[in-house]
Parts: C-alpha cells; sequence; structure tokens
C-alpha cells in the first residue's frame, strides 16, 4: 500500500475526530443547560420517539454498556422523566416508559436539539449531507468485516 493512502486515511481519522469532538462539546453545553447528560438525552430521545421499550435492549440501542443502563433509568426514574413496568408475559422483562414529565420535556426541549443539530451541519447542503450520510454508512459496514 502506497505511503500517501496510509498518510490519507490517517489524516481522514483525524478530520473525522476533530468534527465530532466538535459537535459533542456543543450538544454537551445544551444537554448541561437543560440539565442533563447526554447519555439520559439519549434514552429519553429513544422513549419519546419508539415507546416503551425493554430495559435489556436500551443499551444495545443507543450504544451504551448494560451495565450503565440501569443506572441511567434509575436517575430518570427519580427525576420523573420516565417509569419502569413489568412485563405481564414474562416477569424477567423490565420495560422503560417515557413519563408525562418526561413527554413535557422532550417536547419542549427536542425541536431545540433537531434546530441546533442543524445549525451545527449547516455547513454542508443537502446534496453534501446525502454523500457524507452515504460515505459514513459504508465505511461503517466495512469495518465490521474487517477482523484482527
Amino acid at each position: 500500500m502506497a505511503s500517501e493512502e496510509v498518510k490519507q486515511s490517517l489524516k481522514l481519522y483525524i478530520v473525522l475526530s476533530r468534527a465530532h469532538k466538535a459537535i459533542n462539546e456543543e450538544l454537551h453545553g445544551f444537554f448541561q443547560a437543560n440539565g442533563v447528560n447526554p447519555t439520559e438525552f439519549a434514552v429519553l430521545e429513544l422513549l419519546y420517539h419508539k415507546g416503551r421499550q425493554p430495559l435489556q435492549v436500551i443499551g444495545s440501542k443507543i450504544l451504551l454498556a448494560s451495565g450503565s443502563i440501569t443506572y441511567v433509568v434509575d436517575k430518570l426514574e427519580k427525576r420523573g422523566y420516565l417509569n419502569r413496568v413489568s412485563c405481564p408475559q414474562d416477569r424477567r422483562v423490565t420495560y422503560a416508559e417515557i413519563s408525562e414529565a418526561g413527554e413535557a420535556f422532550m417536547a419542549e426541549v427536542f425541536p431545540q436539539h433537531e434546530l441546533m443539530l442543524h445549525d451545527l451541519l449547516g455547513a454542508l447542503d443537502e446534496e453534501e449531507k446525502a454523500q457524507a450520510i452515504t460515505l459514513l454508512k459504508k465505511l461503517g459496514r466495512s469495518i465490521k468485516d474487517l477482523s484482527y
């Protein structure tokens, strides 16, 4: 493999990492100003858009270790943003369900979050965003096929 190709891959990684860091720093400030952390927001967003979810699958859907889910759910439940609901068919399964307070919070905050993301990604036009989505999906899928 040509040395220039290797350098280009390293450069791409650095650029992706810096863009990710810049976006996340802005979002972190937004979440903090709204009294949640990024993980709590991700759980609320999942429940807000997808409805009741088994606790056992939340972690994989928001890319979080399963041990951390209980802690996050506990915090959100104490704040009244979600409820735990037992599964009547299987006592081993417990669902997380967004509460009325959680719905109200997300109804207010999520549209602001969407607009903020739109502003943060505003340097790209719609065609460039579509290209970036296609390319990043291609990259993500190809990595799953590699084994080291």
